[in-house]
């Protein structure tokens, strides 16, 4: 889990939860049924194209709004293995560490279909595409083993046996 690398897709500012997944998709709470819909209006093309391994890139304030844990659900369940952005509403970075979604706060250039490797025990994103290196802050030891355990439930599950 330490180290992850996919292909880019660019978000703006200000992406809120109820633009990840609208509130009228959360009758259920079946994760790959709100994948279906996630981000599909902010860009149509996203729930038909992203794929296994791809990472969001995104401004300022990513995952403002609502508290919804689906949001971080519904991306994670099609199939986004982190989110890169400038900055992250408080309780959105939170959900998304608590079910295994890494959350990166970096400012990196990138177009969409980049390839980006990220290495969070070294601080560490390379845009392969473009030869461009930056520094974010390395998440701790523990930080690795929640996202590895996959959230943190199934940590404290594992810690427990």
């Amino acid at each position: 889990m330490a180290e992850i690398k996919g292909k880019v897709w660019n978000f703006g500012d200000n992406i809120d939860t109820d633009v990840i997944i609208p509130g009228r998709y959360l009758r259920t709470f079946n994760p790959k049924d709100l994948a279906e819909h996630v981000l599909e209006g902010e860009r149509a093309d996203f729930t038909k194209n992203v794929k296994q391994g791809d990472l969001i890139l995104a401004g300022e304030n990513f995952g403002c709004g609502s508290s919804r844990e689906q949001a971080p659900v519904a991306i994670k369940a099609a199939g986004v293995e982190a989110i890169i952005a400038k900055s992250f509403a408080r309780i959105f970075y939170r959900n998304a560490i608590n079910i295994g979604l890494p959350v990166v706060v970096a400012d990196i250039e990138a177009d969409d279909g980049d390839i980006v490797s990220v290495d969070l025990e070294k601080g560490i994103i390379v845009n392969e595409t473009k030869n461009i290196e930056v520094e974010f802050q390395a998440f701790e030891e523990f930080m690795i083993n929640i996202l590895s355990d996959g959230g943190l439930v199934k940590h404290y599950l594992k810690e427990k046996e």
